[in-house]
């Protein structure tokens, strides 16, 4: 018997969401390059790669060190850090460490940052004990999320700072992180992520750089992906929540509750009438809502409730007047956190219901820098 509350991931549920996007991927010929900051494991990252992901993408230096470190357990020898990096000379150093070790590639999405990261890269490179292996970058563009990204008929003059600047610049990526939404948002954030990369590309080709990786793609808008990857844009994609699913995926109908692998195992420690109190707060679920969510997070096994407030340690969650249903005093209890991600970055491991209820270390938690 585990103490509540702990994360909990249904192995067999997560194995079917690996096997189904990667699947996916291979009849729209793209390749997948799954975002790792989601599970932050070397288990989970194995089973990606050995359904035939390209390789990984990390959000940081750390979380690309951290699965280096564990490349014998994941077999992951290509990382692309899918950030637009502005680094320290310490932080260069770092890069060109990685690089020694496995492929990688960078993010960029202005002109000065391609110039400085190419100098700093190449400093670092000429101080470095053993011979750095090239390191890639990737111009970012803005499809319509409005956070980073150049726009996208701008990437060409990006791609030419960065090689005029000694970077092997090979191509554009964006994130459609707008696509979170009801209606049709996800199909939207699609077809713009599509145009987006496109217009990119022109934008290179023009100025005589070929963009062999287009770069896209999340777990809301992989549901699109045969109408993207039979425009030819794309050339991989790299979702991240799809091992696990969450509340916010469910609201959005890019999932089903049988599609949910991750849950945060909890205790009712109150009950009265239709409410009930749990013992995971947002020290385990996290505290991201949505203004379109219709709740703090969603239970696995009772559809029909709703966490109507959401305090550090207590979860406060209704029921239907009149629900027959409703947990008692003690009963244990499924949430399906709001976003997956925040919630994995809180625990120094994932129980895995697999027949023997294997610990996973989350060995990329808190590596920010």
């Amino acid at each position: 018997m585990i103490d509540t509350p702990y994360l909990e991931v249904d192995v067999d549920r997560m194995e079917r969401n690996l096997t189904g996007v990667a699947a996916l991927a291979r009849s729209a010929g793209v390749d997948l390059r799954p975002h790792a900051k989601t599970h932050k494991c070397a288990e989970i990252a194995r089973g990606q790669i050995e359904r035939g992901a390209v390789g990984l993408t990390v959000a940081t230096i750390g979380e690309a060190e951290a699965f280096a470190d564990a490349a014998g357990i994941t077999t992951c020898t290509d990382i692309f850090i899918a950030f637009p990096l502005w680094p320290t000379p310490a932080k260069a150093a770092r890069l060109c460490a990685l690089a020694g070790r496995v492929s990688l590639r960078v993010g960029v999405d202005s002109v000065e940052g391609a110039r400085h990261l190419g100098a700093l890269l190449a400093t670092a490179s000429a101080s470095a004990p053993a011979p750095v292996r090239r390191i890639e970058a990737v111009v970012e563009v803005d499809s319509g999320q409005h956070r980073t990204g150049v726009v996208p008929e701008r990437a060409g003059e990006v791609a030419v700072a960065g090689t005029d600047a000694g970077l092997d610049v090979a191509g554009v990526f964006t994130f459609p992180g707008h696509g979170y939404g009801l209606g049709d948002t996800r199909q939207r954030a699609a077809a713009q992520e599509v145009t987006a990369l496109g217009e990119a590309a022109a934008s290179l080709r023009t100025r005589g750089i070929e963009p062999r990786i287009r770069s896209g793609g999340s777990t809301p808008t992989v549901d699109f992906l045969d109408r993207m990857g039979r425009s030819g844009v794309l050339t991989e994609i790299r979702p991240g929540v799809y091992p696990f699913n969450d509340a916010q995926q469910i609201e959005m109908g890019s999932c089903g509750f049988d599609e949910v692998s991750l849950t945060a195992v909890s205790t009712v420690v109150r009950s009265e009438g239709n409410r009930i109190v749990l013992d995971a707060g947002s020290k385990i679920l996290g505290a991201d809502r949505a203004p379109w969510a219709t709740g703090h997070g969603r239970l696995l096994d009772h559809h029909d409730a709703r966490i109507v407030l959401l305090s550090e340690h207590h979860a406060v969650v209704e029921f239907p007047h009149g629900a027959a249903n409703v947990p008692r005093l003690g009963d244990i209890v499924r949430v399906v956190p709001n976003h997956v991600c925040t919630a994995v970055n809180l625990v120094d491991e994932l129980v895995a219901i697999d027949g023997s209820d294997s610990r996973w270390p989350v060995i990329a938690r808190g590596a920010n820098s």
